[in-house]
């Protein structure tokens, strides 16, 4: 199940100038990740402000960004909804879009115990035949999966195929791997800032935020940790941090969506209640992606 791959953007979402989800645009973006580097996306996460759309926006994004990857990238779609019931449902109208995985997180609010996680994804599990990728985001659901929870579940149900691990804590990050029941289950990072960290521990991959400016160095970062080069990784790393910082400055995606907007791709404001850039943070933001732009604007690359 690794074919999902090991470097991931969780990408924005794009509205028009009338609010409403660019779904051109949504494939020009995941085009271009994919070109810098990224082995696939995540569509209407965190990131993609999946919360903020209903369910048939998502599904129109879903086919929109597949049809735009083909074959080049993966599509992990954000299935997540208010309840067991409507992510089921969203989960099997996925299904049909063409996206290669779901990722499924517990409805924000509602902060279920450990019996009813195993629950809640044993049944989005039991009701799909794709793979689903767990996200463990405690600070936004304020739910923490503990590991033995995560790894109960890859036991029930094969098709399980990995978990976005979030909680930025290295030792839970250690549980999760040395419980893991089986071989073919797939650890992500979920935070830019614990890449490497990740990595020293066991992980695979990232589902990341810096990965819409700085995909490739993410990458080069995993080969050199690969290749028994820890220096470079560790320097890597340190040049990153300062851009992870200013991507998470105000609460994501507000930060990244204003950098994309920079790069030449029409991508909107988001959705309230996420409030606009501020004005601030764009003069704090600006020298931190300069040098990860690209050497054509999204504009030049639609003429070309």
């Amino acid at each position: 199940m690794r074919t999902l791959g090991r470097i991931l953007t969780a990408m924005i979402t794009p509205y028009d100038a009338n609010g409403e989800v660019d779904l051109a645009e949504a494939g020009r973006i995941a085009q271009f990740l994919v070109a810098r580097g990224n082995d696939g996306v995540v569509a209407a996460g965190s990131t993609g402000e999946g919360n903020m759309l209903d369910d048939d926006e998502k599904l129109a994004l879903f086919g929109a960004v597949k049809a735009a990857l083909g074959t080049t990238g993966t599509v992990i779609a954000g299935t997540t909804g208010i309840s067991t019931r409507q992510s089921i449902a969203l989960t099997k109208r996925a299904e049909r879009t063409g996206i290669d995985a779901i990722l499924a997180t517990v409805p924000a609010y509602v902060k279920p115990t450990q019996e009813g996680m195993l629950a809640h994804f044993g049944a989005i599990a039991e009701a799909t035949s794709l793979p689903v990728v767990i996200y463990n985001i405690p600070g936004r659901t304020a739910a923490n999966m503990l590991p033995a929870t995560f790894s109960e579940l890859t036991r029930r149900h094969p098709n399980i195929a990995g978990i976005k691990e979030s909680t930025g804590d290295v030792n839970q990050f250690t549980a999760i791997l040395r419980e893991r029941t089986r071989e073919d289950v797939t650890f992500w990072c979920g935070d830019d800032y614990m890449f490497l960290p990740s990595l020293a521990v066991g992980g695979h991959g990232l589902i990341s935020v810096a990965g819409h400016l700085a995909s490739a160095e993410l990458r080069a970062l995993a080969d050199a940790f690969d290749g028994g080069d820890a220096d470079t990784a560790a320097r890597i790393h340190q040049d990153l941090a300062p851009l992870v910082a200013g991507l998470f400055a105000v609460s994501n995606p507000i930060p990244v969506k204003w950098a994309m907007s920079t790069y030449g791709f029409t991508v909107g404001a988001c959705r309230s209640p996420l409030s606009p850039m501020p004005d601030a943070l764009t003069a704090t933001l600006e020298p931190l992606i300069a040098p990860y732009r690209p050497a054509q604007r999204a504009s030049s690359l639609r003429e070309a």
